[in-house]
């Protein structure tokens, strides 16, 4: 039995090395993988997206791949991950702090890969769901750990937050509670109506879980963001106005039952007056202290910034005080995205950043779902990186990563067959 089993393993491996759609299907698996993990782990993340690579690399049709490349929407990415390897060149930071600081870049360098894989793929649909299935199972743990904190993976974890903390978990429960608006109109257009009702009580669980159990400020501030570019792109007049009324009575309604979400709103006035009279780092104090110092930062050297890594070192030397309030508080990162990258590569990488955001938004232009998702994804991420650096945080990052990369792919695939289409009927006699 052994002897066949050993036999059979050289097989199996000769005949996926000439089977390509074995290798594509199993390139498929973990991406789907990455999807499931994301809102649990960061090393599956890290480890899926490694094996990824490898399971790509004995079909990839290499000349292909490189002209892929030269699209913007590929080489964006590439840059900014460019312009943090050169920027190593004039900060004065310790090189370990400078090779560090390249890191949060290279995620960034798997946008063209899966845009490669799914203009290719059929299973693009698969990861989104992936995702949401992850999300959901998340969401059912947030309520158990509510009731018994107990539970949580984590024992240093916030209320209702199982694992990693609830700035990811609110961006995870808020991009899939829009991100579902699109299949419920969908469904509800098309009289599946039992599917559409399920897909409206998930919704609603997912912002009942923020409102009840914990939100974010950021989710707060973006998710009315969201929903308006849905109603925008997807809705008829009248049904904007119907869907406006019902919101505003669901927040009303929200706001006189949840204590949770009343100091959550409360302690934005809070924060930002503890900040200014007694120089308390509260969360919006700390935010705000930052992004003063940090457009000090940007006009030192607002062509090529300090240079990668620098954003540590700066604050040390522009602290004042003790480190129990907010003047003196050093960090490695000023909390804006924009800010972020201004500090270490100055106006040459505000210019990149936004290029790449927009050049991502304009890919997504079309209807689909896919189309949607994508659109959703840079938007949400556009939006909460005023108060985050979420290119270059790890979760919120790579759903960027994720989103955009799987849905440009299959907006590419469908722009290739609508091209294809037209060239073919327009060579017609």
């Amino acid at each position: 039995m052994s002897a066949v089993a050993r036999e059979s393993v050289p097989a199996l491996m000769r005949r996926l090395r000439r089977d390509p759609a074995a290798w594509t299907t199993t390139a498929d698996i973990f991406v789907i993988l990455i999807a499931l993990s994301l809102p649990w782990s960061t090393s599956l993340v890290a480890i899926f997206a490694a094996a990824l690579l490898v399971s790509m690399a004995p079909f990839l049709d290499v000349k292909v791949f490189l002209q892929t490349l030269k699209r913007p929407i590929c080489a964006l990415p590439i840059a900014l991950f460019a312009l943090a390897v050169v920027g190593t060149l004039w900060s004065d930071a310790p090189w370990g702090v400078r090779l560090y600081a390249i890191g949060p870049t290279v995620k960034l360098l798997m946008l063209p890969v899966l845009f490669y894989h799914f203009e290719r793929s059929a299973r693009g649909v698969q990861v989104f769901i992936a995702f949401l299935i992850s999300c959901t199972l998340l969401l059912a743990f947030s309520w158990i750990v509510a009731f018994d904190p107990r539970l949580a993976l984590k024992s240093d974890t916030s209320y209702g937050v199982p694992v990693k903390d609830y700035i990811h978990q609110s961006q995870e429960f808020t991009l899939c509670a829009v991100a579902l608006a699109y299949p419920i109109v969908t469904l509800l257009r098309a009289k599946r109506i039992l599917l559409a009702v399920l897909l409206i009580a998930l919704s609603l669980s997912l912002v009942v879980n923020m409102m009840f159990v914990i939100v974010s400020r950021t989710a707060l501030v973006t998710m009315p963001i969201m929903l308006a570019v849905f109603a925008l792109l997807h809705l008829k007049r009248r049904n904007i106005v119907i869907i406006f009324c019902v919101a505003t009575i669901f927040a009303g309604l929200a706001w006189v039952a949840s204590p949770q979400l009343r100091e959550t709103t409360a302690s934005f006035l809070r924060d930002y007056q503890l900040y200014q009279s007694q120089n308390i780092p509260t969360s919006m104090g700390m935010r705000l202290e930052f992004w003063k110092k940090s457009l000090r930062f940007f006009k030192e050297a607002p062509l090529i910034g300090h240079g990668t890594g620098s954003i540590r070192g700066l604050f040390e030397e522009a602290a004042t005080g003790s480190r129990v309030v907010a003047t003196g508080i050093v960090v490695g990162n000023p909390h804006n995205q924009t800010l972020n990258v201004a500090i270490q590569w100055g106006a040459i990488g505000v210019v990149v950043l936004y290029a790449m955001w927009l050049l991502h938004l304009l890919l997504f232009r079309g209807e689909g779902l896919q189309a949607w998702i994508g659109l959703l994804v840079v938007v949400q991420n556009i939006f909460t990186s005023l108060f985050n650096s979420h290119i270059f945080d790890f979760t919120e990052g790579w759903i960027y990563v994720l989103g955009v990369g799987v849905a440009g792919g299959m907006v590419l695939k469908t722009n290739s067959r609508r091209a294809a289409l037209a060239t073919r009927d327009s060579a017609k006699p």
